[in-house]
């Protein structure tokens, strides 16, 4: 029984290093060169190193809009699949992708961090590659963050690409048939509307995806991360509080400054029941659905954008309903689009 029970805490203390090291890891590569190639170049006699880090910089400053550097390997990493286990995050396929199409997975909703997306679309830890064969997914995240030395590297190794226009059209036109530009439609701002028994997404403005899909013959694919909402509690304090003021405030200057969302949160500490900031062991169960076949056109107009969104959110609300039940909603838990 004293062996059993070792086994067992090791593996859930590898699955929370798992975690945490997530985010750690990008602050930690991006910090290096930001320290380091300034330092070189003024402090010490090794400055050709930084200036050969900047020229290399510069002459692939393109690669993340043109497709990228994916690695099977960095995807294939075992750690992946300790951060999968953690939570459970699970991916369910309700239709086959054909690889004779392109298409653009439009998930929802965007959680705080987005664990679900980037477990199932950034890494093979849930199989994306056996469950959908012959089909290349690339999450779009922030382009900032290809704009840091190592950082960009890292993630590109993984798959993800830019959500811009130029980058994502790239991946859609350029590359052939087989790829599927995934895009957390709601973005940052809906990380404000996220908190447990939430099933809020916002949409009814974000048409952006829908015209890109017009322009590129991209499929329209709807998927929804089930529990993603569940693993965070977000704190909102009451209005006319002083708590409340600063609050407010401090989510106005993070999004003048950094041009993304603030919100307020927390989750477990490294022991069940602590409080901390590690997310809640709480399933999150991805679902893809039925793909949206979609016409080309070069320019569509904004009658014809309207009318494959709203299309698009007809097939959202029916895979939502389909599978709320099964995935921990109650039958009356309708979703909500803003």
């Amino acid at each position: 029984m004293v062996a059993v029970f070792s086994r067992l805490d090791v593996q859930e203390g590898l699955q929370t290093l798992c975690v945490m090291q997530w985010i750690a890891v990008y602050v930690i590569l991006g910090a290096i060169p930001i320290i380091l190639i300034p330092y070189f170049l003024v402090v010490t006699k090794f400055w050709a190193f930084a200036v050969l880090a900047l020229a290399w910089l510069a002459y692939d400053w393109d690669t993340h809009s043109r497709g990228g550097r994916r690695t099977a390997w960095v995807r294939n990493w075992t750690l992946w699949k300790y951060f999968r286990n953690y939570f459970p995050i699970k991916l369910v396929k309700t239709h086959d992708l054909s690889p004779k199409h392109n298409y653009i997975i439009a998930n929802h909703p965007h959680g705080v961090i987005s664990y679900g997306a980037f477990i199932n679309f950034a890494t093979e830890a849930t199989g994306f590659a056996r469950i959908f064969p012959s089909v290349t997914p690339s999450l779009a995240t922030l382009e900032g963050i290809f704009w840091i030395p190592l950082v960009r590297d890292y993630v590109m190794a993984m798959g993800l690409c830019p959500v811009s226009k130029l980058a994502m059209e790239y991946t859609l036109t350029q590359k052939g048939s087989g790829n599927a530009v995934v895009i957390v439609v709601g973005g940052a701002t809906e990380a404000l509307l996220c908190c447990p028994g939430a099933s809020t997404v916002l949409l009814t403005q974000r048409k952006g995806f829908v015209k890109l899909a017009l322009e590129t013959g991209a499929y329209l694919v709807p998927s929804y991360s089930f529990g993603e909402n569940e693993i965070y509690n977000q704190e909102t304090f009451p209005e006319g509080t002083w708590i409340r003021f600063f609050q407010k405030t401090f989510q106005k200057t993070f999004k003048r400054i950094l041009g993304l969302n603030f919100c307020t949160f927390h989750g477990r500490g490294l022991t069940q029941g602590s409080w901390g900031f590690l997310p809640f062991n709480r399933p999150i169960t991805t679902v893809v659905g039925e793909p949206l076949p979609i016409p080309k056109i070069k320019r569509p107009n904004k009658e014809t954008v309207d009318k494959y969104h709203a299309l698009y959110i007809s097939a959202l609300r029916k895979l939502f309903d389909q599978h709320k039940v099964a995935f921990g909603l109650s039958e009356n838990q309708e979703l909500t689009i803003i």
